[in-house]
C-alpha cells in the first residue's frame, strides 16, 4: 500500500481511461473490476501487479475467444476439465481443432502423415496432400495461443507426386520441408529454425539402387528429417499493462518483430525509470516469456548444449524385431527426444500441449511426464487404437507413475 491506500486502487485510478477502451461494454468492465477487487487486501506490490496483469490478459483473451462461434461445447468441456493431464481425442484433427477455442493451446508438436508413405496416408497426388495439410495448419494457427510455438517434424521423401505421371520414372526427391515452410508462412506463422535430425543407420529398405551399380540408379537412403520451428505472432493492438508497475498508461512503439507490438510505460511514478526518465519497454511476448524466469523453471545446461547444434543425432525408434514383427503396433513411431525438446524449450508446467497427429501418443506421454497437459488427436483408432493406448498406459506406469492408477480422459469424435 502507498499511504495506506491499496496499490490496486492506484493501478485502477491510473488505468481506468484505458480500461474503458479495452472493455467498452460497461457490464464487462464492471465484471473485470469485480474480479480484481480481492487485491485490495494484498500488500505486496509484486503479487498485486502480477495478479492484475494475469487477470487482465485472461479477460482480453476471453473476449477474443468469444469472437469464434463454432466451438464444440462438449469438446471444450472435455479439454477444460481438471484431470490427470492426459486427454485423447479420437477423430479427424481438422474437425477436432475446429471445435476448440481460439488460442487455447500453448504448444503444438507433431509429425504429420507423410505423403503416400504409409498405408494410412494415401492421396491422389501431392497437391491434394498439401492442400489438406494447409487446412490443418490454418486451423492450428487459430487454436495456438499468441506468441507460442509449433514444432513440426517432417522428412523429405522419395516418391512420385502423381501430377504428370505415375510411373516409376516419375519418382523424385520431394522437399516436404520446403513445401511445409512455405505453407506455414502463408498461413501466418513465422519460420524460426530448422534442426536437421540425423537418423544415422535406418531400417528402411527404400531408395536402394536395386543392385544396379550404374548412373541414374543411385539414390541415398533417407537418413535425415527436418524439425521445423515456427512462431505464431498474431498482430494484436491491445494495450497491455506495464510489468513493473501494472498500469495501463503506456504508449505503443513500433512492432519489434512481425506481429509483436511493443509498449513503453508512461507512468512517471513507475518503479523503474531509465536515467533519461524513459519508462519500461515491453510486449505481450516479453510478459509471457519472462514472467517465470526463475531457477525453478531453468533448463538443464547439458540439454541446452545438445540442442545448440542445428544437426541433431537421434536414433530412430526401432519397431521391427529380429523376427520381422512390429513390436510397437504403430508403423511410424515418434522418438521421444523431439517432443521432449519442444516441451522443455517452449512451454511451462500446466501448459496445454497438443499433437494433432498423435499416433502412438509419444508427445502426450512426454508432456505428461514433464508436468504439462498432453492432448493427442488420432484418427486411426481401428488401426492403432489398442496398440497406442497400451503404449500410453505402459509408458505412464513406468518410473514416476508406477505407484499411481493412470487416468486417461478420452472423447470420441469419430
Amino acid at each position: 500500500m502507498l499511504n495506506n491506500k491499496p496499490y490496486i486502487d492506484t493501478i485502477i485510478e491510473i488505468s481506468l481511461p484505458y480500461l474503458k477502451e479495452t472493455f467498452p461494454n460497461e457490464p464487462r468492465l464492471e465484471e473485470f473490476l469485480k474480479a480484481v477487487n480481492f487485491l485490495k487486501s494484498k500488500t505486496q506490490h509484486k503479487e498485486v501487479i502480477d495478479s492484475f496483469i494475469n487477470i487482465y490478459i485472461n479477460f482480453v483473451k476471453e473476449d477474443y475467444q468469444n469472437q469464434y462461434k463454432e466451438i464444440n461445447v462438449n469438446l471444450v468441456d472435455f479439454l477444460e476439465a481438471k484431470d490427470d493431464g492426459v486427454k485423447i481425442i479420437w477423430g479427424d484433427c481438422l474437425t477436432a481443432m475446429r471445435g476448440m477455442k481460439s488460442e487455447s493451446i500453448h504448444l503444438m508438436v507433431t509429425s504429420p502423415p507423410y505423403y503416400n508413405a504409409r498405408e494410412y496416408s494415401q492421396w491422389n497426388n501431392l497437391n491434394d496432400y498439401l492442400e489438406d495439410m494447409r487446412l490443418i495448419i490454418k486451423e492450428a494457427y487459430r487454436v495456438l495461443d499468441n506468441h507460442r510455438v509449433f514444432v513440426f517434424n517432417v522428412g523429405d521423401i522419395f516418391d512420385n507426386d502423381n501430377l504428370t505421371t505415375s510411373s516409376t520414372w516419375g519418382k523424385r526427391r520431394i522437399p516436404l520441408g520446403a513445401y511445409f515452410t512455405k505453407i506455414f508462412e502463408e498461413e501466418g506463422f513465422t519460420f524460426v529454425d530448422d534442426f536437421i535430425w540425423d537418423k544415422g543407420e535406418v531400417q528402411s529398405e527404400r531408395h536402394k539402387n536395386r543392385n544396379k551399380p550404374y548412373p541414374f540408379y543411385q539414390y541415398p537412403i533417407n537418413c535425415y528429417e527436418h524439425i521445423l520451428i515456427f512462431h505464431k505472432h498474431r498482430k494484436d493492438e491491445t494495450r497491455y499493462p506495464c510489468p513493473v508497475c501494472g498500469c495501463l498508461k503506456v504508449n505503443g512503439n513500433a512492432f519489434s518483430e512481425i506481429g509483436i507490438k511493443s509498449w513503453e510505460c508512461k507512468n512517471f511514478e513507475c518503479f523503474e525509470r531509465s536515467k533519461a526518465n524513459r519508462g519500461k519497454r515491453f510486449s505481450l511476448k516479453s510478459i509471457i516469456t519472462q514472467s517465470r524466469q526463475t531457477e525453478k523453471f531453468a533448463i538443464d545446461e547439458e540439454f541446452i548444449k545438445k540442442w545448440r547444434r542445428d544437426i541433431i543425432k537421434i536414433n530412430p525408434v526401432i519397431k521391427i524385431n529380429s523376427r520381422g514383427q512390429n513390436i510397437l503396433g504403430h508403423t511410424a513411431p515418434f522418438p521421444s527426444e523431439i517432443p521432449e525438446f519442444a516441451v522443455k524449450m517452449f512451454s511451462y508446467p500446466d501448459d496445454y500441449v497438443l499433437d494433432p497427429f498423435a499416433g502412438s501418443f509419444t508427445s502426450v506421454i512426454t508432456a505428461k511426464k514433464l508436468g504439462r497437459v498432453g492432448i493427442g488427436i488420432e484418427l486411426n483408432k481401428a488401426m492403432f487404437g489398442e496398440s497406442s493406448m497400451n503404449n500410453l498406459i505402459n509408458s505412464l506406469q513406468a518410473g514416476l507413475f508406477e505407484q499411481n492408477e493412470i487416468e486417461i480422459a478420452e472423447i470420441n469424435l469419430l
